[in-house]
């Protein structure tokens, strides 16, 4: 797998879905550079109420291997993804920005999240 160029950050979700899908760019490495960014950036950005660190490198893992078998599933696959705090996220606190909310922990995804 060729390496993760620097700024993967500026490529547009187009780009970078194209390049997963011919493994130019491994989803594994996409992720990882994307976690140690927020790590880096958001303790003074605070863009972020979680980060599902884990979460988000056992699915590249999963959509890189998929992607190798042949089983690419359409323009999101492997691209790692943010979602607001609005929509529901199983088992994640999910506040909708709202102090009242911050334990609210839903029993499913949202369809978006889906």
């Amino acid at each position: 797998m060729p390496s993760l160029p620097d700024a993967t950050h500026y490529l547009s979700l187009s780009e970078l879905a194209a390049r997963i899908q011919t493994r130019d760019i491994s989803p594994v490495a996409v992720t990882r550079s994307q976690l140690e960014r927020i790590e880096r950036l958001d303790t003074e950005l605070h863009s972020f109420a979680g980060v599902m660190a884990d979460t988000a490198l056992a699915e590249a893992e999963a959509a890189e291997a998929e992607i190798a078998a042949g089983r690419y599933r359409g323009p999101l696959h492997g691209v790692p993804i943010a979602v607001k705090d609005l929509f529901w996220t199983r088992g994640f606190p999910t506040a909708g920005g709202m102090l009242i909310h911050k334990q609210h922990r839903p029993r499913e995804d949202a369809t978006v999240v889906r």
